[in-house]
Parts: C-alpha cells; structure tokens; sequence
C-alpha cells in the first residue's frame, strides 16, 4: 500500500470514520513488526517481549488516543515508534523493579544466566530512555531527529520529510544527538 493511500486512512480515521483505523492496521501491521523487531534488537536483546506483543501493545496505545492527529503516514510511523519505545521502557521498569525486590517471580537455575542478562538489556534501555528525555529537554528537534532515525530507521530525506524540515538541519540535529548520547551514557 502506498504512502498516499495510508494517508488517505489517516485523514479518514482524523474525519470520524472507524472503520478507517482497522483498516490502516491491517495495512500496517507487517510495517510495524519490523520496527518493533528492529527496537527488539535495539533495546532488548535476550527480552522476553515478543514482536507480536509490542505491535499489539502499541496499536492499544494508538486506539485509545482518541486526539491522534497523525499527519501522514512518516508522522503515523514516528508515533508508533514513540509508543513502542515507551513500552518496552515501561516493561524494562518493571524487570528492575523485580530486580530490586518488587513482585517476586521465581527463577529456575538455569534461567539465571538469561534473567540476569534482561536485567542488565532492562538497565540500558531505562539509562537510554532517561538520556532520551535529557536530550528533549535541552534539544526537542535533536530528540525528534534521534527517534526518527534511531527508533525508526528513517533515511536523513524520511526524517526531514517527516519532521518538516530540511535535511541539513536533520544531519546538524543527528550529529548534535549522537554527542549528547554518547555524553550522557559514557
């Protein structure tokens, strides 16, 4: 399906009509689940999220915003990476929590090596999300550009495209990201 025909599903579903949604999920499904594959590997090495459990997460997410206003299909795509990353941040939470003594769930033996390293994938992804929101407060547009290319593995052209600006201003905020990042995680 086109960029122009999800579009026009977009528009439908922003006019009221909600049988546009279910269609634009059928359309996008297979879409998402290579994003939510790539924040897997990304994030979550190890996890125990599956893609399909993501991608079914999110689109409860994007449903229930009853104000969604996606532009086209890029914004579309940028709102559902954000909410695909918040989920994973909020499943991340929850395994350090555990981690600290919150809800016990038992762990066989031989699954110590596995859960110690989704504790530590657990870890980095909160220290990545924290980093994330540092970087918004100082630089929204820096943040905006790392989500785009970062989450959703946009080209610099995707990028400027969806965020509505030039592609020099889309390299200047990816290059100012990557450096308050790797400042931040160092």
């Amino acid at each position: 399906m086109s960029a122009h025909d999800i579009t026009s599903l977009i528009d439908r579903h922003r006019d009221g009509d909600a049988r546009a949604f279910e269609l634009l999920v059928d359309r996008v499904y297979a879409d998402l689940k290579v994003l939510a594959r790539r924040q897997l590997r990304k994030g979550q090495r190890g996890g125990t999220m599956s893609t399909t459990a993501v991608v079914n997460e999110a689109f409860l997410k994007l449903s229930a915003d009853e104000r969604a206003a996606w532009r086209d299909r890029s914004h579309f795509f940028a709102v559902a990476a954000t909410a695909m990353r918040q989920i994973l941040v909020d499943h991340a939470r929850w395994h350090a929590r555990a981690k600290r003594g919150g809800p016990d769930r038992p762990v066989a033996l031989d699954d110590v090596d596995h859960a110690l390293g989704v504790t530590h994938e657990a870890e980095k992804l909160l220290a990545l999300d924290a980093a994330l929101r540092r970087l918004a407060e100082a630089e929204a547009q820096a943040a905006r550009v790392l989500e785009c290319r970062y989450f959703l593995g946009l080209s610099e052209a995707e990028t400027a495209a969806a965020l509505e600006v030039s592609e020099r201003t889309v390299q200047r905020a990816w290059r100012r990201a990557k450096i308050f990042l790797a400042d931040e995680l160092s």
